[in-house]
């Protein structure tokens, strides 16, 4: 006799077949019984649903157009490296980036927080000190990219990003000279590799981008005190009395600094949002899932910018934290790697 489907198998294969009217539900329950792996549009489904799901996220009004690449049948480090090579080219696409998710096998771990990260940055010391006992050393240059390292079927290795997989912006200002000075790039993908997809119980290795909020750059891994820590610098460019905290000049140059990064992707050609739009667009988000008769869950405080928050429509909306599935999970840590928490 076959031992009962686990619930979140047929919770899974239920919501699939009832939202995509897929028919042959009885069937698929019984094939599932036997052997439960999903099929390339469950999968399909199930990553594009993970990110409708996905309670930290403000840019989710585009989760249909997420484009899923099955890689499941990938088994060695070398083809996982050329398939992540492929998804960073793929989804820069000239600047106009795409939302994008590869989805690995059982076997695979990718070993990296995000795709790409630099290795002066504190919050990658950890990860920095791990890769040194593979045999990676950071020259001590600014903004130097991690090397990925990657685990398939019990092998690990590292390998380099080459300089055309990795987009950088130069952060320069249309008004301020001194800012463009400080020599302050941020790579343009922000790629997170350290989440599972949870499809019907089964987490299964993955690597998703969508695009950077300005406010994630400017006012979080450039300017927080335990990252890069550049609003000092930013407030002597711009001539700002530093002496007392009631000249506000935290502020001015964090503004500043956003404007500065907003200019710099627009310059570039590469697509960025900004706070006010990207709040304005999960509130469309949540119009059209009310029309489909869903809740929109949330986690309000990644849901607001850390630039002016009150400013947004999201400001005095509340929201049940409790995620659902399809959904992304942590991967379990490994020793001497730290979670880290992705910016969408």
């Amino acid at each position: 006799m076959l031992a009962p489907l686990p619930p979140e198998v047929t919770d899974f294969l239920t919501r699939f077949h009832t939202e995509t009217g897929t028919p042959g539900l009885a069937a698929r329950l019984a094939e599932a019984a036997q052997e439960w792996t999903p099929t390339s549009a469950e999968l399909t489904w199930g990553a594009k649903v993970a990110w409708r799901n996905s309670t930290r996220c403000v840019g989710r009004l585009y989760w249909e157009a997420l484009e899923v690449r099955d890689l499941r049948g990938l088994g060695t480090p070398e083809a996982v490296y050329a398939a992540l090579l492929e998804h960073l080219h793929d989804a820069f696409c000239g600047g106009h980036i795409r939302p994008v998710i590869s989805v690995f096998g059982p076997g695979v771990r990718l070993h990296n927080p995000q795709l790409i990260r630099y290795a002066d940055d504190p919050l990658n010391a950890p990860f920095v000190a791990r890769l040194a006992r593979h045999g990676w050393q950071p020259s001590g240059a600014r903004f130097e990219v991690l090397p990925l390292l990657i685990e398939a079927n019990g092998e690990t290795r590292l390998f380099p990003l080459p300089p055309d997989a990795v987009q950088e912006i130069a952060i320069t200002h249309p008004d301020c000279p001194g800012i463009g000075e400080l020599g302050l790039r941020w790579h343009a993908l922000p790629v997170i590799s350290d989440m599972r997809l949870d499809v019907g119980g089964l987490p299964l290795p993955c690597a998703f981008n969508g695009w950077y909020v300005q406010t994630e750059i400017a006012a979080r891994d450039l300017a927080d005190t335990d990252r890069y820590d550049q609003l000092p610098a930013v407030a002597r460019a711009l001539g700002l009395d530093t002496r007392r905290e009631r000249t506000l000049w935290r502020d001015r140059a964090l503004v500043e600094l956003n404007v500065a990064v907003l200019h710099s992707f627009d310059a570039a050609g590469v697509k960025l949002a900004d706070h006010h739009t990207v709040t304005a667009h999960h509130v469309r988000f949540e119009e059209r899932e009310a029309r489909a008769g869903r809740e929109v869950r949330g986690k309000w405080s990644w849901l607001i910018p850390p630039l002016s928050p009150a400013t947004t429509p999201l400001w005095s909306r509340s929201y049940r934290g409790r995620e659902e599935s399809p959904r992304f999970v942590r991967a379990a840590v490994a020793s001497g790697c730290p979670v880290h928490t992705p910016p969408e």
